[in-house]
């Protein structure tokens, strides 16, 4: 069942195209991926979907509503964390949690008090006091204080220490067992693959991968470290044999998963003293994706994507 759904989703600042035909779907239960480097156009389709920017062409759903006409019904039933959380100075950590809460309709004390205790937050200090990392936990644990169906996460890990990070993913995975959905959108690629059972990578404004992790994996190239008894004198010329590196008579490089079972057979034939396989990353696919990109920036939408 479809909780987000966006098609051909468009967005133009004059003449720049920020974003170019994005689809995506979140389904219910379902931690939803949306990766890219910074600019490539994830914070832009964030704005849309929460009724803050108007899309150029294409449309956006949450829950069946238009985001845009229905922004304040949708807004009911999702909770949203930023990457850069600005709170009001003055108040406590403690007391901005309890507005925002309130500002849902949920009141779950005991719940507010267990993340509280994970996050390693004291409520009782003063926002203006607090580095960005306690900002961003007063954020996180305002959104999963909350009952809410969506959780839009755009880059919500930002300055959270790994053992932060590790208590986050645990409540990412906590809502997702109680059937709420989460798109996380990030350029962490690690905590991706981690949590997200679909992912879509989205560069210069258009997606130009998606599918579950196995389903992008099959696009990506095994990491092979072998050592053979004769030199591997032409293995640059073999198909889909990437990025070589030679020390001696051991070489490590990429092979393409399809062509992998040809590799082993050629490099069989020089004699295997050892070898070592590693199955392909998320980022493998990434870096593949980017790789000979140009890397220039959207003109004119300066830090807005």
């Amino acid at each position: 069942m479809s909780v987000l759904k966006t098609s051909n989703l468009t967005k133009k600042f004059g003449k720049v195209t920020v974003l170019n035909g994005v689809d995506i779907e979140v389904n219910k239960g379902e931690v939803f991926g949306f990766i890219g480097p910074n600019g490539a156009g994830k914070s832009t389709t964030i704005r849309i979907l929460l009724g803050i920017l108007k899309a150029s062409e294409g449309e956006a759903k949450i829950f069946g509503m238009d985001v845009w006409k229905d922004a304040v019904e949708i807004h009911k039933r999702i909770a949203y964390v930023p990457g850069d959380v600005n709170l009001w100075p003055n108040l406590t950590g403690g007391e901005v949690i309890d507005l925002f809460v309130k500002l849902r309709g949920t009141n779950n004390k005991s719940r507010r008090e267990e993340l509280i205790k994970k996050f390693h937050l004291d409520p009782s200090k003063k926002c203006r006091t607090y580095s960005k990392g306690n900002r961003q936990k007063v954020a996180l644990i305002a959104a999963f204080s909350s009952d809410a169906d969506l959780y839009i996460l755009d880059e919500p890990t930002s300055g959270l220490d790994p053992l932060m990070e590790r208590v986050f993913q645990e409540c990412v995975m906590e809502v997702k067992r109680e059937g709420k959905s989460i798109l996380l959108s990030s350029h962490i690629l690690s905590e991706v693959e981690k949590l997200c059972d679909k992912v879509a990578i989205i560069r210069q404004g258009q997606v130009i991968e998606t599918g579950t992790l196995n389903e992008l994996r099959h696009l990506t190239r095994t990491n092979l470290l072998v050592e053979t008894k004769e030199a591997l004198s032409s293995l640059h010329e073999v198909k889909g044999v990437h990025h070589i590196e030679k020390k001696g008579q051991t070489y490590s490089f990429q092979v393409d998963s399809v062509e992998l079972d040809n590799v082993m057979k050629y490099v069989s034939q020089f004699g295997i003293v050892k070898l070592e396989s590693a199955p392909p990353t998320l980022e493998d696919l990434f870096m593949r994706h980017y790789e000979g990109a140009v890397k220039t920036s959207n003109t004119g939408a300066g830090g807005a994507l």
